[in-house]
């Protein structure tokens, strides 16, 4: 039986590394350029989870053979690799608040994608949540300052990012329900590294790596153990102990946890109206929730 100190220890580890996830990036990128930093950031993670992946193995029965593969890939690189790519992408050219806001709306955009393919009923409730979170978006870009960090493009390239996880957790779900986990995020990784390993290769050759700062290094390091492999780790251990509603509402504290510190680290500037449309956004995410 598990501890509540021990539950709630790893996931305030697990929301840390999260929002440590936007500064990290922000650090890397003043270094790597996006495509760089993410082929060194999903080939460190693919490596790093591979140990994890054959514990797993040694302790459970392989679930999956050579005819699923293809499933695995397509669903892993689609919902995780492309996810963290479009990320990564995306927060070259937006601010902290705004990414960790648009990364954040996956619930919505799950709801949308569960109503069109018939899983989910779209009912008043939920209909009413889901536009006052359209409200909160067109507030967060209608005052965006036309000068400053958060462009249209990088917060596009971040929603298409939750897109992508959002139909990842919908149509992928019976798979990383069969297979676990670790399974479809091993598949995942050592896809993606192996997809991105030319590129990866070609812009190493032409960059040059003497000049790299530690914290350059370390923020790749970070990057690739404890967002993409540590904290999935925590949350998908976190969710066979607790309510999926009641996991999902810590996330809620990602975005103001990542803002203050895209203040605090980077010396970000956040807007009242930021704040306010912030706000709006995941009020209509929790209609949405609780009318579930």
């Amino acid at each position: 039986m598990t501890s509540k100190p021990l539950l709630f220890a790893l996931l305030l580890v697990m929301i840390a590394g999260w929002a440590g996830n936007y500064i990290a990036g922000k650090i890397a990128l003043q270094t790597f350029p996006a495509v760089l930093l993410y082929g060194l950031r999903i080939s460190t993670a693919a490596v790093l989870i591979l140990p994890v992946y054959g514990w797993q193995r040694r302790r459970q029965r392989s679930t999956w053979t050579l005819r699923d593969l293809p499933l695995l890939v397509t669903i892993g690189v689609f919902g995780v690799s492309l996810n963290q790519f479009l990320f990564v992408v995306g927060l070259s050219r937006t601010s902290v608040a705004h990414s960790s806001i648009f990364a954040n709306l996956s619930p919505i955009i799950v709801l949308l994608l569960a109503a069109a393919t018939g899983l989910e009923k779209l009912t008043p409730a939920k209909t009413a949540g889901v536009a006052v979170s359209l409200v909160g978006v067109v507030l967060l870009r209608a005052f965006a300052r036309p000068q400053g960090e958060a462009t249209f493009l990088g917060d596009l390239l971040t929603f298409l990012g939750a897109f992508t996880f959002a139909v990842f957790t919908v149509l992928g779900k019976p798979t990383a329900k069969q297979h676990g986990s670790i399974t479809v995020n091993t598949v995942a990784y050592v896809g993606g590294a192996l997809l991105m390993a030319p590129v990866t290769i070609w812009q190493l050759a032409r960059f040059p790596l003497a000049a790299v700062p530690w914290t350059a290094w370390a923020s790749v390091l970070f990057m690739a153990a404890g967002p993409s492999v540590v904290c999935y780790l925590i949350y998908y251990w976190a969710l066979g102990r607790m309510e999926a509603s009641r996991l999902a509402a810590i996330n809620y504290t990602l975005p103001p946890l990542a803002t203050l510190l895209g203040v605090w680290t980077l010396g970000e500037h956040v807007a009242l109206l930021t704040i306010v449309a912030a706000a709006v956004i995941f009020a209509g995410i929790y209609m949405v929730e609780r009318a579930r």
